[in-house]
This record gives C-alpha cells, sequence and structure tokens, in this order.
C-alpha cells in the first residue's frame, strides 16, 4: 500500500486549523469521539468550507483521501468510558 501523499499537519493546514503536533492531538482529544452515525464532513464543528473539503476530498478519492479516512477513523474512537447516550437516537 502506497504511504499517503499529504501528512496530518497539512490536512490541517489545509482546513485552516492549527497543524503543530500539540494542536492536532488536541483537536482529536477534544472532539472525539464521534457517533457512527454522523459522517465526518457532517460533524458539527466544520466550517461549511471545511466540511465541503473533506466530503469533496472522498467523494472524488482525491490525493486527501487516505489522511482524511485516518481522520475519520481517530475522531470515530471511543474512549473506555461508554456513552451515556447516543446522539443520533435522540
Amino acid at each position: 500500500m502506497d504511504a499517503p501523499v499529504h501528512s496530518t499537519a497539512q490536512l490541517f493546514a489545509q482546513l485552516g486549523l492549527p497543524s503543530d503536533p500539540g494542536s492536532i492531538y488536541r483537536f482529536i482529544d477534544q472532539h472525539r469521539p464521534l457517533p457512527d452515525c454522523v459522517k465526518l464532513s457532517e460533524a458539527p464543528f466544520w466550517t461549511p468550507s471545511q466540511a465541503a473539503f473533506l466530503r469533496e476530498g472522498l467523494q472524488a478519492d482525491a490525493d486527501w483521501a487516505p489522511i482524511i479516512d485516518a481522520l475519520n477513523a481517530a475522531l470515530h474512537e471511543t474512549s473506555d468510558q461508554p456513552a451515556l447516550s447516543s446522539p443520533c437516537e435522540m
């Protein structure tokens, strides 16, 4: 399997977010876990332009797709604590 063309830091910079390792870690820690029913591009913390970039990057299977997939997986990871309720069921 080929290595991703872009890095996580480059993706965060493209999204207009701080792209140093500490900022990336804090962003993921602050926004996870996303419920399984929430697509990455539909998460409430993106601006419309950020959401469009993520959606289009996946739909077009662009060079960004592998690193967007990795961010998606990181944001959907759950902690050791079970959620009290799922926002998808509300």
